[in-house]
């Protein structure tokens, strides 16, 4: 039997190196590579096509060697964000099966006012939050501090120290700045104190209609308080850069535990999130827990980084591991595209790759 056909699928980086969201656009290339490695070892018929500024090369692959799926890693060209969207919505077009999120989870996970509408809309806690498209900055009416966000920016861009304002001027200052470089609209949320934590979610292939998604033992980022004046947020320095004293800072610890009833709670929360915004197969929700234990949704990651040491640990935790979970995101998708792969026609490979 000749075994089914993946198409690895990602995003060619478009930025020079020296550019400071540099960082961010390559990392896709590390995850493409391991990607490519396990499920070649897992016996899938196995390429990769990097694309940017032209799809076309997509389309002329599709039209001499359709693939029975594609494992989407296209995470949007980087000057053109929202063409991650438009990868997923050309999948679709073609009816070709791919992994990950479909395009209207991948649309709302990165226009964060959209999102918040809805989560607000459907009960899920999150902060109290403004969205200003145009300056003069409205008074803000609830406690300060304040984080001001870019609103379809993700990978932490446009997120810095001064995006945490204690006054209004700072407030009108920061909000400027943010439709100036990003454009509109700008986000403004309540900034929540307390503990910060990564929740991954995955679908279970053999789980049973209606069965909620799996979530995978906790991380945090572990805020040290090394820094006199420096604020709890995990900024793109923090994110990226491993030589700045805020990565150093800010530390991602997984697995971490909390009281059971605290993560019955949070599991609960996480799992409403992931089904409100469309999610499939993964997805990651920001989450942060108050002094008074309460808990509040920042933000929805429809197809988080893969490599992620969040992730990875998180699946070890309950005795799986990265090579099968990337096997079992692409049955996934050959079996929403209704090709049956036999037993034993793919096997789960063992010690690919060392995130």
């Amino acid at each position: 039997m000749t075994p089914p056909s993946i198409l690895v699928l990602y995003n060619e980086p478009v930025l020079p190196l020296d550019h400071p969201d540099a960082g961010s656009e390559h990392d896709v290339l590390d995850t493409v590579n391991d990607t490519f490695k396990v499920l070649k070892a897992a016996g899938f018929r196995t390429t990769r096509l990097g694309i940017n500024y032209d799809p076309q090369p997509l389309l002329d692959l599709f039209k001499r060697d359709r693939p029975d799926a594609v494992f989407n890693l296209f995470e949007g060209i980087a000057t053109q964000t929202g063409t991650e969207v438009s990868a997923a919505a050309l999948l679709e077009w073609l009816n070709v099966p791919f992994t990950g999120c479909p395009s209207p989870a991948l649309a709302l996970g990165r226009d964060k006012v959209r999102s918040k509408h809805v989560l607000s809309a459907a009960g899920i806690p999150t902060p109290d939050y403004a969205v200003i498209d145009a300056l003069p900055v409205p008074r803000w009416r609830r406690p300060w501090p304040a984080i001001v966000k870019p609103a379809y920016q993700d990978a932490s861009v446009g997120i810095d120290q001064n995006s945490v304002v204690t006054s209004q001027k700072q407030l009108d200052d920061r909000v400027k700045f943010v439709l100036s470089t990003y454009g509109p609209p700008a986000l403004v949320e309540r900034f929540v104190f307390g503990r910060e934590f990564h929740v991954n979610i995955i679908e279970d292939r053999d789980a049973a209609p209606n069965t909620p998604p799996l979530v995978l033992p906790l991380a945090e980022i572990a805020f040290k308080n090394d820094q006199p004046g420096k604020w709890p947020v995990y900024t793109f320095t923090a994110k990226w850069d491993e030589q700045s004293d805020e990565y150093k800072s800010a530390p991602l610890r997984a697995p971490v535990e909390i009281p059971a009833d605290d993560f019955a709670r949070l599991e609960l929360i996480a799992q409403r999130a992931f089904r409100t915004l469309q999610c499939r197969d993964y997805a990651r929700i920001d989450v942060r827990m108050d002094g008074d234990g309460k808990f509040y949704v920042l933000e929805v990651n429809p197809n988080p980084y893969l490599n992620s040491l969040a992730l990875v640990n998180g699946l070890l935790a309950i005795g799986r591991t990265h090579e099968h979970l990337l096997v079992e995101l692409s049955l996934m998708a050959l079996n929403r595209g209704g090709k049956d792969v036999p037993a034993g026609a793919v096997t789960v490979p063992v010690g690919v790759i060392t995130v």
